[in-house]
């Protein structure tokens, strides 16, 4: 008799450990998400458009891809990708530009740093002399509450 009664009360401990690793684990989970909602709530994508000197496209890619890509980087400026149209004559001569960032008030901090650089500042005194881009439009733009990527 008292084998069998170890038995029970070996698998009502088994069990009731089991449950309550199930259960903790679901309110692990749960909190989880609850922050990573909570935390993106704010974040914020900028849409970059360079518009280009004509036939400085190339030069404005090779600068992008050996220069301000690492600049961006190190100054937490999150690239999401870079663009140039296909079949869009009218958009020819454009760069397009998508970065994320947690707030606008980061974005601006980041930016900022940027500028103040010392290696970007020589990046835009060579722009002075060898102009790439006549202008560039940024707007800063929300997810919507059905969109794919948050």
């Amino acid at each position: 008799m008292k084998t069998s009664f170890w038995k029970l009360n070996r698998w009502t401990v088994f069990g009731i450990g089991l449950v309550c690793c199930a259960a903790g684990s679901l309110v692990t989970v749960r909190l989880a998400q609850l922050e990573q909602v909570k935390a993106d709530s704010n974040r914020v994508f900028e849409l970059r458009v360079y518009h280009v000197v004509p036939g400085k496209l190339p030069a404005l890619e090779s600068r992008f891809r050996d220069t301000t890509s690492k600049l961006l980087a190190k100054h937490d400026l999150k690239v999401v990708g870079d663009w140039v149209p296909e079949d869009a004559p009218d958009w020819n001569n454009t760069f397009v530009d998508i970065l994320v960032h947690p707030s606008q008030e980061e974005a601006k901090k980041n930016w900022d740093a940027m500028m103040a650089d010392p290696e970007f500042q020589e990046v835009m005194k060579s722009e002075q002399a060898n102009k790439l881009v006549e202008r560039i439009d940024s707007t800063y733009m929300r997810p919507t509450d059905f969109s794919p990527i948050k």
